[in-house]
């Protein structure tokens, strides 16, 4: 498996990477480059969406845009059902000194 290149500390799992003490998970590693770069492109894309519809107070574009943003995601394998399928718990989105990973964490020094 290729190193995986981010600003944030990585799960030595490499399933999440740690945001202000916050757990995300990362993209599925198995999802073909080609692909990768389509959704991340409609995902920047979807983003960009919700931030004009925010701007001109249109929450029908908003919604439609949410939607788009949330589907990128999936997609992605940052939401919705897990990647792995070692049947491991998902802790996306949970503060990293509440799982099995708080150890780990507080070993880096961060905070």
């Amino acid at each position: 498996m290729a190193p995986l290149l981010s600003p944030h500390p990585v799960t030595p799992d490499r399933r999440y990477f740690v945001v202000r003490g916050r757990l995300w998970r990362v993209v599925n590693p198995a999802l073909p480059e080609e692909d990768r770069v389509q959704l991340v492109a409609d995902l920047m894309r979807a983003r960009r969406e919700v931030g004009a519809a925010l701007r001109s107070k249109d929450s029908n574009a908003e919604k439609l845009a949410r939607q788009a943003v949330d589907s990128a995601k999936r997609s992605l394998g940052e939401r919705g059902l897990p990647w792995w399928t070692d049947g491991a718990p998902d802790y996306n989105r949970r503060m990293v000194r509440n799982t099995p990973y708080a150890g780990w964490y507080a070993a880096l020094g961060i905070e």
